[in-house]
């Protein structure tokens, strides 16, 4: 665990940190409830683009969401290294399939740098801040926006 909290005085954060392709991302570690192998998913007719189905976790059915595939990048093509983060997303348990799982970070708040006013609007919508950290660049997912309002509501 990489700890950069710069004031004691300030509550810090633990973030988990995965890949998509060569780019890193984290999201709040409260947000997930368990880290899965790779699991072949069921599809489901007429789903978005970027569900790829969804798997039985302990008698309740999941869906998976395609991280990647929803950040707009190229969908993963999974293989038994990927990783399915289960996540609470608003009252919704989702699973989200990322390339690997890498570290928890133990950050101040101050550490979180805005998102870049030279993104677009949707760009902005899905990534909260950015953390510049040992070299590295590390977006801050903002997990609610993962799924649309719609989805959210209907779920």
């Amino acid at each position: 665990m990489v700890d950069i909290a710069q004031n004691d005085a300030l509550p810090n954060r633990e973030l988990i940190v995965f890949r998509l392709g060569i780019q890193e991302f984290c999201v709040d570690i409260m947000s997930v409830r368990d880290l899965r192998g790779w699991t072949q998913t069921t599809t489901l007719p007429h789903s978005p683009h970027y569900v790829r189905g969804v798997i039985n976790l302990r008698g309740a059915v999941l869906p998976v969401i395609d991280l990647a595939s929803r950040l707009g990048f190229p969908p993963a093509e999974p293989t038994a290294r990927h990783v399915i983060m289960v996540t609470q997303v608003a009252n919704q348990t989702v699973g989200l399939l990322v390339d690997a799982v890498s570290d928890i970070l133990n950050i101040g708040d101050e550490a979180i740098q805005a998102t870049p006013d030279v993104v677009s609007d949707m760009a902005r919508h899905f990534v909260r801040g950015v953390l510049a950290i040992e070299g590295r660049m590390i977006s801050l997912i903002a997990l609610e926006n993962v799924m649309p309002i719609a989805e959210r509501e209907a779920a």
